[in-house]
């Protein structure tokens, strides 16, 4: 194949129109983030709250069946305490997925 060699005026100018390109697209999104910023707050609280609680309710599930086994059949094991142990490795991955599955979101 033949290579087609372009004149320097002709790359100053396809230079010149990426470089526009991205300016504006970087101006747009500044643009927007100035217009939205009250809402990237009100997103933040939004997303620390559904973190917080997809950790603390396998956290106290698992705290519940623990006392209500330990209560029912009592062992030399404390099931309340590998429950709760459970439930915040549970939750921490909850946890994990949803901060992801926004993040992927935030990206788009």
């Amino acid at each position: 194949m033949a290579k087609k060699f372009r004149s320097s005026r002709e790359r100053r100018q396809i230079i010149s129109r990426d470089f526009h390109g991205r300016i504006s697209r970087r101006e747009d999104l500044k643009i927007r983030g100035a217009e939205q910023s009250n809402q990237a707050f009100w997103f933040g609280l939004g997303t620390f709250g559904v973190v917080g609680w997809s950790v603390v309710i396998p956290t106290l599930l698992g705290v519940a069946i623990g006392l209500w086994i330990d209560r029912t059949w009592p062992s030399r094991f404390s099931w309340t305490l590998m429950l709760l142990v459970g439930g915040v490795m549970v939750g921490c991955i909850n946890a994990w997925h949803w901060v992801r599955k926004i993040g992927m979101r935030g990206e788009q």
